[in-house]
């Protein structure tokens, strides 16, 4: 009987000990994999890569008061809000607060790629103004000159038969196209992170492309034609069933739109974030070279879908919005 125990006691002991060199490794991997595929979350702070830059203000609206904190240590010593499991709660009920209005790492990528296409135009219009009759000169004044007639005649003139209506609307869609693209590209600079590859950005850019398409269809075509078109070319006897349908494809439009944008520069960042992260269980010399040029590929890939999910967001506005005004317009009557 004391056999018994004594052997089932060293069992136990050799258990433990088993158990005690395996769990650093196990812990060991799953941060790593937290690590990396934490950069594609949202941060409350300004980050770039690794490195924290500078706290950002938490600002919450709650029962019928703003709330501001310049950190999360003025957030805690508040003791109205506390953070669990990585969430701003009330400390009263744990509840979340009505609404989160904090500037977060996202929107600081958000201002820097709007500074940045501002600082770029109001350079390029500076000079143009200064040498009216001279063609642009430099990368940035070049490229912006293309990229606007580009859109202007490839998206814009190409889907509108009314060229008026086409002229008013070109500003929304070289104003889209580029901040797309240029938030896209901030996501790939090293230590930069996706905007787009965030649903409430994403969901933005729709909500915003849903009443561009809405607004210029009631604006250029009257309400009596938007209405009409809930018909769907049908009869009047068939609106209980057409109406329903015609509103629920207006709210699959802009919803495609969010989830084709996220998902798309989500899914290139997770591949490569997997590959990378593959290096730290790489027990082979082979395998790190097979990883490394394999990641450069993705990468180049990525540079790719980050222009073409640009064009193609814009594009398919372009289209929603001329199909809703359909080819008759209040201009195009009056022309």
């Amino acid at each position: 009987m004391e056999q018994n125990v004594n052997y089932n006691h060293s069992e136990d002991v050799v258990d433990a000990t088993h158990s005690e060199h395996n769990e650093p490794h196990s812990e060991e991997n799953t941060n790593v994999f937290d690590e990396v595929f934490s950069n594609l979350g949202d941060h409350h702070g300004f980050y770039v890569g690794p490195y924290h830059i500078c706290d950002l203000p938490y600002i919450f609206w709650d029962d019928g008061q703003l709330h501001c904190y310049s950190n999360k240590t003025s957030l805690k010593e508040s003791g109205v809000f506390t953070e669990v499991h990585h969430k701003i709660v009330k400390v009263s009920d744990g509840e979340s607060p009505q609404l989160d209005l904090s500037v977060t790492n996202l929107v600081m990528f958000q201002w820097i790629a709007i500074f940045f296409i501002l600082a770029v135009f109001k350079i390029i219009s500076r000079k143009k103004n200064c040498k009216p009759d001279k063609a642009p000169k430099g990368f940035f004044a070049n490229a912006a000159e293309k990229a606007i007639i580009y859109i202007r005649e490839e998206i814009v003139y190409s889907n509108f038969a009314d060229k008026k209506v086409a002229k008013s609307l070109t500003y929304y869609f070289v104003a889209t196209l580029i901040f797309i693209l240029v938030v896209n590209l901030l996501g790939l600079v090293p230590g930069g992170h996706t905007a787009t590859a965030a649903i409430p950005v994403t969901a933005a850019l729709s909500i915003v492309a849903f009443f561009v398409i809405n607004g210029a269809a009631i604006k250029y075509s009257g309400i009596k034609h938007w209405f009409k078109h809930l018909l769907g070319g049908a009869p009047i006897g068939l609106a209980p069933i057409m109406i329903p349908i015609e509103i629920l494809g207006l709210i699959i439009k802009p919803f495609s739109l969010t989830i084709r944008l996220f998902a798309n520069m989500t899914a290139g960042h997770i591949v490569l974030f997997s590959l990378l992260g593959l290096l730290f269980f790489a027990n082979t010399y082979f395998l790190s070279l097979a990883i490394v040029p394999f990641s450069v590929f993705i990468y180049i890939l990525e540079l790719l879908v980050a222009f073409i999910q640009a064009f193609v967001f814009t594009m398919l506005v372009s289209i929603y919005a001329s199909q809703s005004i359909g080819e008759h317009s209040h201009s195009g009557e009056h022309h």
